[in-house]
């Protein structure tokens, strides 16, 4: 590492693309959460404040159909870029790219850092070298994957009931009925409270985390965040190819006026569901 030079510039951690996929998808599921939590909890005040605002529930049903066109965009661009990386970085082969040191994958390391990870936040034990990817980014990795497919598939059939009732038995129809509004609720529980947690709300990245926005991090918190990742690249020679210039502050601020809506937005719909769930169910 090249010592001063090293310090002024920040560690890459995600690409452009990377970054505009992940800020597409916080737009898609906000605009799926608020429209469908409106729709499910149209019997609520707040459901039916919303709805209004946002040109009543078939306007809601409108923009939940376009955020969800977009979401399934998101999701096959992604296909597409792992594909072009298992092309690209793996010599085309596929267990490389699953298996490979880098994979979202679960394994046997994940297992031992979720272990150290408990004794570490007991005092038992020093924190885990954490690498490329941690055990939890890989659970929120695999519940969007979860998510896309459960949510997205009954999603499908009652957008199209008829097509789809013309090789299925109709009950399915209602059974699609309870997946999605279950499953949606859980899925938006979950990203706002627990994802929530874990990227924004841990103490060392409180009060906000933006690095999936900005794609690059201090040198130093790299090291502290992903010690096995930055000492495989010191050893490799290959860290000064990951630094680049830090944004102008202008672009954080942006930045972190984006990150800080959608934070409010989350936790405001967390809070509607709260009050529904609890004074007003049906």
């Amino acid at each position: 590492m090249a010592g001063s030079r090293s310090h002024a510039l920040q560690f890459q951690r995600f690409t452009r693309l990377n970054r505009t996929l992940h800020i597409l998808m916080i737009v898609s599921f906000i605009s799926l959460a608020l429209t469908g939590m409106t729709l499910k909890f149209s019997y609520t005040g707040w459901a039916a404040f919303l709805a209004r605002r946002l040109g009543g529930y078939e306007g809601a049903g409108f923009i939940h159909r376009a955020a969800a066109i977009l979401m399934f965009g998101l999701f096959v661009t992604h296909l597409w870029d792992l594909n072009r990386k298992r092309r690209q970085e793996h010599g085309g082969s596929f267990l490389k790219l699953v298996l490979g040191p880098d994979s979202m994958l679960f394994n046997k390391r994940d297992l031992e850092e979720l272990v150290g990870s408990l004794k570490w936040f007991v005092g038992a034990g020093p924190r885990p070298r954490y690498g490329r990817w941690t055990y939890w980014e890989k659970f929120d990795y695999f519940a969007v994957f979860w998510g896309i497919f459960v949510i997205g598939a009954t999603g499908l059939m009652l957008w199209f009931p008829v097509l789809f009732t013309k090789v299925l038995p109709g009950w399915l129809i209602n059974v699609a009925t309870i997946i999605h509004s279950d499953e949606a609720l859980l899925a938006t529980g979950f990203i706002f409270t627990v994802h929530f947690f874990n990227t924004h709300l841990r103490p060392e990245k409180f009060p906000m985390d933006i690095v999936v926005f900005t794609g690059r991090m201090p040198v130093a918190e790299f090291k502290r965040d992903k010690p096995a990742e930055y000492e495989a690249l010191v050893a490799s020679g290959k860290l000064e190819e990951y630094l680049v210039e830090p944004y102008q502050p202008v672009v954080i601020r942006t930045i972190r006026a984006f990150a800080w809506t959608a934070l409010a937005i989350g936790t405001l719909i967390v809070l509607w569901i709260v009050y529904a769930m609890v004074f007003a169910y049906r």
